[in-house]
């Protein structure tokens, strides 16, 4: 059955992301001659002096309105950032950047967007968290396949090793690490992680630490849950994490600054979002389709950087190899995060 709470999500990123992002040329309902809020003469839609909007609604039906609005109301600016976002972020970056704000949707309005719609869809698409789709299952099957073959192969030469008088400790040592290997791919591929061979050493471990491995074996489920939801509510750390990576592709740069990072990271990591929901749709169609969205990221980064940086082909080029080495370490942080909150929660 759907997740019917990530359709809750949805609502209240795009009732967050319109908070956050402020409403630009759209006309008030009245004409009130002074405002509401501090009594200066209005001269348009807005108070010029406090910017509080020249109407006031105070039916229920107007707020109502006010939700649909904030949900489904896709104004100008929505349409002229996401085109450029997928074509030429660079382009839309450094516009932002260089003061170019009230035509385009901002990195963090359009951010907390993303994050609800992309959680809302991969909790009812099932193709991240949840339960584990059919090509995962397959992979671990094919692994653990690989290894019991592997293991056999070794047991069978430990064998002859032992009979011709020679040490088998290298293999003993080998095949007890293949046999810990193979019966953790055999608890995961039965979804019974409660019985993985998960060894921990806790001569010497402070007592917290002892505590949360054993919760986190004896009910692995809540600590997936907890994961799940720490990812839902700390993404925003992606952003922080992120930046310093960007910043050493332009040590000690006067021109580019923490904050042209911080702007270039937020909008890639919303164009990454927007893949993922895409691929995620496309997986229930067709996985060899959607497993293409792989290619896409250097492809962006390599855009954006360009746009964004006004470098060359050759240094975009070694930037977005960089980047993407970056990347997979900045996503490792980030998961390292998520299993330390959700094991000692």
């Amino acid at each position: 059955m759907p997740d019917l709470n990530a359709v809750g999500d949805a609502i209240t990123g795009a009732v967050i992301g319109r908070a956050v992002e402020p409403e630009a040329g759209e006309g008030g309902y009245t004409h009130e001659t002074h405002c509401l809020n501090c009594g200066a003469e209005l001269l348009g839609p807005y108070c010029s002096a406090c910017g509080q909007h020249a109407h006031v609604h105070r039916s229920l039906t107007a707020f109502f309105h006010d939700l649909l609005h904030g949900v489904l109301h896709f104004e100008g600016k929505i349409w002229r950032t996401l085109p450029m976002l997928v074509w030429r972020p660079g382009e839309l970056t450094r516009n932002y950047i260089d003061g170019q704000r009230a035509r385009y949707v901002s990195p963090i309005a359009l951010f907390l967007f993303c994050v609800f719609v992309t959680f809302a869809v991969t909790s009812l698409t099932g193709t991240v968290f949840g339960k584990q789709p059919a090509q995962i299952q397959e992979g671990v099957a094919e692994e653990l396949k690989s290894d019991q073959q592997r293991l056999a192969g070794w047991k069978a030469e430990r064998e002859k090793q032992a009979k011709a008088g020679n040490s088998t400790a290298a293999f003993d040592e080998k095949i007890a690490d293949l046999e810990k290997e193979t019966a953790a791919l055999q608890a995961i591929k039965n979804n019974n992680l409660s019985v993985a061979p998960f060894s921990f050493d806790s001569d010497g471990a402070p007592g917290w630490l002892v505590d949360a491995f054993a919760q986190a074996k004896e009910n692995p489920q809540l600590v997936f849950y907890k994961i799940k939801t720490n990812a839902y509510k700390f993404s925003w750390a992606l952003i922080p994490i992120s930046v310093p990576f960007v910043w050493l592709l332009f040590p000690f740069s006067r021109r580019f600054r923490l904050y042209d990072h911080t702007v270039f990271v937020t909008y890639s990591l919303c164009f990454m979002m927007l893949l993922l929901i895409v691929g995620s749709l496309l997986g229930l169609v067709s996985p060899s389709i959607a497993s293409l969205a792989w290619l896409v990221p250097p492809f962006h980064m390599y855009r954006q950087l360009r746009g964004a940086y006004g470098v060359g082909r050759f240094g975009a080029l070694w930037r977005t190899m960089a980047l993407t080495v970056f990347a997979f370490i900045a996503i490792g942080l980030f998961a390292s995060l998520l299993v330390t909150l959700g094991a000692f929660d």
